[in-house]
């Protein structure tokens, strides 16, 4: 990608039509929360600020002393002494400029860390407290890129867009004093070369700009094409389908395009470099010109050649300071724009919050109860409707039902994963929107069916249930849940590091360790979310006894697909549509000749016959 290009930003100076379609708006509360930020770093700003005047200023004398160097040290009175004299005191003005310089840009960097060190924070702590819905409907990449991207693009904003504007200004002014100090004619004649420097920039700017776009959605086609065909998938495609020459047409033309459209912009920007040197060099003859005329005419005795030496200097140090001026407006946009980005994400609402005083009462043993609970993500599309049923304390009840029927959905509202629309659930006869939230979570054990385990060892991932679990309360939990054998049979044992997402485990070693978890919690309420899927028949068995003894004296709700596993409920409940179709005994239910069979019929009788050839 080109310097200066990027898919939200164009290049300096110019807004991309799609900045321009969303530029924020510049409000008082907007600035106001910006600065709430930069505060507490008032003290090390006005440092910062002071050093940027300093450094101006400074700036300023190397070029007024080698005026008096070609005046006086150069001139029919010079002497070496004055001349070694003028030099030292220019090159420790140019040493004093870059330390200050240092200081300035270390200081700028410091806070500048500072703040996205504070906003990350903020942002982390934000975001692990909202609720399971807005991970679920947000995009990865985007909480990563808000996370990482936008925060440390708030660097740049403090560091370079502030400390910019800032050094600009100072360098303008400054030097526009002493340009006028020393001769206004010949000032006057400098900043009107300043245009014929900075016009010629902007104009060809935008015909490179353009060019770079068109190049850049040329050089996107090419990247999708090579993506799509040199894949793995994508050329077994082109193989079995016999497209090689023409997808090779498809290639050479794009990139033709590409190849004509980067031609087109490195001429023009060797054009631009010629016109560009062109006006460069006509500056300083222009006030040669006029200092000359000047001089030579007697018409201003103060203009020297010293003094037109020291303002063609001048006049160049002027250049870039007022074209980063005259871009103002793309960065303070872009600024903006970024902290809107980021405080669009810190507005979003958490609508799951634990009560100020929330409830902690016994919850061991005691009812989960349903009562005429609706649900829905979205309020067109109902989920779950008057679902209402009771598990007493120590019982274990059974969900079954066809795929997206709603089971999950209902056991995530006991820990509050979401809250209900409509009717309530309670745990020990209150509501579990009045419990204290971390009390409540912490009291209930989940295995879901899509095991997540972070990329660090075993022992990490256990310790997840229990930090402060001893090494036997791990190996106990292990070979309750059947994988200890398997644990110290490798070389590091629970040292062993189990990949992203637990990628070198296979399936079931993954749902045993994420089972052991649960049994190292020790919960009072236990949710198993198909627990067992993931595990073939030996495993299960192997393990099902850990289950019955993990359940036993616990309120349980178990998900379920094995015909085992729903035998042993106290009471099966089956979801059709976003409702409690059925509710009974297995036997009560298959009597009722309706969904339950149907799915006895369909699925737990061939799971039956398939267990049955694997003995």
């Amino acid at each position: 990608m080109p310097p200066g290009m990027g898919r939200a930003f164009g290049p300096r100076g110019f807004l991309t039509d799609e900045e321009k379609e969303n530029m924020p708006k510049v409000t008082k509360e907007l600035l106001l929360r910006i600065l709430s930020y930069l505060k507490p770093y008032w003290l090390q700003f006005v440092f910062v600020f002071v050093a940027i005047t300093l450094s101006a200023i400074i700036g300023l004398l190397p070029s007024i002393i080698t005026g008096r160097i070609v005046d006086e040290a150069l001139g029919e009175n010079g002497t070496m002494k004055l001349l070694i004299g003028l030099v030292l005191t220019a090159f420790v003005t140019l040493l004093a400029s870059q330390v200050i310089g240092v200081l300035e840009n270390y200081i700028n960097a410091w806070i500048s860390q500072r703040i996205i060190f504070d906003m990350k924070n903020q942002m982390y702590d934000h975001l692990q407290h909202m609720p399971h819905s807005f991970f679920t409907s947000e995009k990865q990449g985007d909480i990563i890129t808000r996370m990482n991207t936008d925060i440390s693009g708030v660097s740049s904003v403090i560091s370079g867009t502030l400390a910019s504007i800032v050094s600009n200004l100072a360098t303008v002014i400054t030097t526009l004093v002493a340009l006028f100090s020393m001769s206004w004619k010949l000032a006057i004649v400098g900043i009107f070369v300043i245009p014929l420097l900075i016009l010629p920039t902007k104009s060809v700017g935008r015909t490179r700009w353009k060019l770079l776009t068109e190049s850049q959605e040329k050089n996107d086609e090419m990247n999708q094409l090579i993506n799509e065909t040199l894949s793995v998938s994508g050329s077994l495609l082109v193989k079995l389908f016999t497209r090689e020459k023409q997808e090779y047409d498809r290639f050479v033309d794009v990139n033709e395009e590409v190849t004509q459209l980067s031609l087109k912009e490195q001429r023009s920007g060797k054009w631009f470099m010629v016109v560009m040197g062109m006006f460069t060099q006509l500056g300083p003859l222009l006030i040669y010109l006029a200092g000359g005329f000047l001089m030579i005419k007697g018409l201003d005795p103060s203009v020297s050649v010293g003094v037109i030496t020291a303002t063609v200097a001048l006049i160049n140090r002027l250049y870039r300071p007022v074209q980063s001026l005259l871009n103002i407006q793309v960065d303070f946009t872009r600024s903006l724009a970024l902290f809107t980005r980021i405080f669009d994400y810190f507005d979003k609402e958490n609508t799951i919050v634990s009560k100020p005083d929330g409830v902690r009462c016994e919850v061991a043993c005691t009812d989960i109860d349903f009562d005429h609970v609706s649900f829905s993500y979205t309020p067109e599309i109902p989920l779950l409707t008057d679902i209402d049923f009771t598990v007493p304390g120590g019982k274990m009840f059974a969900i079954v039902g066809p795929s997206g029927s709603g089971k999950s959905t209902v056991v995530n509202l006991i820990p509050r994963l979401y809250d209900v629309c409509g009717g309530k659930v309670t745990v020990a006869g209150v509501d579990v929107r009045d419990f204290d939230l971390t009390y409540l979570r912490e009291r209930i054990g989940v295995v879901t069916q899509d095991t997540y385990l972070f990329n660090g060892t075993i022992r990490d991932n256990l310790l997840y249930a229990k930090s402060d679990a001893t090494q036997e309360e791990i190996e106990q939990a292990c070979k309750t849940a059947s994988i200890h054998d398997f644990i110290v049979a490798q070389p590091d044992g629970y040292d062993t590091v189990v990949g992203n997402r637990g990628l070198k485990l296979s399936g079931g070693e993954k749902q045993r360790l994420s089972i052991a978890r649960v049994i190292l919690k020790n919960p009072d309420i236990l949710i198993l979310d198909e627990a067992t899927s993931a595990l073939d028949s030996i495993s299960e068995n192997a393990i099902q006894a850990a289950l019955e003894v993990l359940m036993e004296g616990r309120t349980s709700i178990v998900i379920a697909h094995r015909l085992s596993t729903i035998l042993k409920a106290d009471r099966i409940l089956v979801v059709k549509d976003g409702v409690i179709a059925e509710q009974g005994t297995h036997e009560e239910l298959l009597a009722l000749d309706g969904t339950y069979r149907d799915l006895y019929e369909t699925q737990f009788r061939k799971i039956i016959e398939y267990e049955s050839d694997q003995k």
